[in-house]
């Protein structure tokens, strides 16, 4: 197997799983439909739902900086954690085929959802035809506990084992997204953008965390990255996501500022739980898909992007103002949806 470490953001080691920067697109068809309504702004997509393995999304950047970190050990083996229908599952999985490493996925049962769409289809299935090694746990299961049973059986076995936490979320996994805050800084100024917002879904917080020590690290002010929370509520994810910025500016020799960090996180379209439905989200959803046929997913960015349609009607951003929508990728997960998305799709009279 051939694959080529670089010196990448800051110097760390990557491997490159990208191929090169993701497009900026103008979102033309969507501005049109937001017109109508009265508002006139900018609106671009960071399209890292567009990327070379695994289907593409966000966990991709953290991975490069991880299987660097792994393949630079000599370890063969890597285990990793998530829900069901995991989106860093699939990639890690994706990854490791590309690598010609042993995958184990450790998946626990984080949403209450029962249907066998979500329980057999999706990235579930992807992680099959991966090659994974996939370990589902019963409700309550510890997964902590089962991935140190599972570690010391593979060490038996002669396995050099790297374990990386769920969502790829350290600051080394981080690094990768401060990375694209310079990607999306060059393409944006390139482009001739007034910025005033970037907008994504936070749920394990280390993507909006490496924008944010991104951001920073070039002198610009953190404020006009928004994440919204799909995961826990406003505070316990404000607070993981400070940290780990500071943890991610630490890391890469950055001297913190005297002044407090400030964090936007918005919770209001985090609904009654990670992973379950809203109307506000499948009105994202069919929204963009319509206009611009391009895919959100139901967990993580059509929540975020159905936020920032909130904020847009909301005349937080007017005329002359451009915002960026961070693509995440997790379009697998409509698959996983499919029987409850059809319900909610007939019951809102989207047609």
């Amino acid at each position: 197997m051939k694959y080529t470490i670089k010196n990448a953001y800051a110097g760390f080691p990557s491997v490159d799983l990208l191929g090169g920067p993701t497009p900026l697109q103008r979102a033309e068809n969507l501005e049109a439909v937001l017109r109508r309504e009265g508002i006139n702004v900018g609106i671009y997509l960071k399209r890292d739902d567009l990327m070379p393995i695994g289907g593409g999304g966000n966990k991709l950047r953290k991975l490069q900086y991880h299987m660097a970190s792994i393949l630079n050990n000599g370890q063969d083996t890597v285990i990793t954690f998530g829900g069901v229908q995991s989106n860093h599952a699939r990639l890690t999985a994706a990854v490791c085929a590309r690598l010609g490493l042993e995958c184990h996925l450790i998946l626990s049962q984080q949403v209450d959802i029962q249907t066998e769409d979500y329980q057999a289809n999706g990235n579930l299935w992807l992680n099959r035809i991966f090659g994974a090694n996939s370990h589902l746990l019963n409700k309550g299961e510890s997964a902590p506990l089962f991935a140190q049973s599972l570690r010391d059986r593979l060490e038996q076995q002669g396995k050099k084992v790297a374990v990386i936490p769920t969502g790829g979320s350290t600051s080394l996994g981080a690094l990768g997204y401060a990375e694209c805050a310079a990607e999306i800084a060059r393409q944006a100024e390139a482009d001739g953008l007034n910025v005033r917002n970037i907008s994504l879904a936070n749920g394990s917080s280390g993507t909006q965390a490496g924008l944010l020590a991104g951001w920073i690290a070039q002198g610009k002010s953190p404020d006009i990255i928004t994440g919204y929370a799909v995961m826990a509520n406003k505070q316990i994810t404000a607070d993981t996501t400070r940290e780990l910025t500071l943890s991610t500016l630490d890391l890469i020799g950055r001297a913190r500022s005297s002044e407090p960090l400030v964090v936007n996180v918005d919770d209001n379209q985090l609904g009654p739980a990670y992973g379950q439905v809203t109307e506000s989200m499948v009105e994202a959803v069919a929204l963009l898909a319509r206009s611009e046929g391009v895919l959100l997913d139901p967990v993580y960015s059509g929540k975020a992007f159905a936020g920032l349609l909130e904020q847009l009607r909301a005349g937080v951003y007017g005329p002359g103002d451009d915002v960026i929508f961070l693509m995440t990728g997790g379009v697998p997960g409509l698959y996983a949806y499919q029987s409850l998305l059809d319900e909610r799709f007939t019951t809102t009279g989207v047609r």
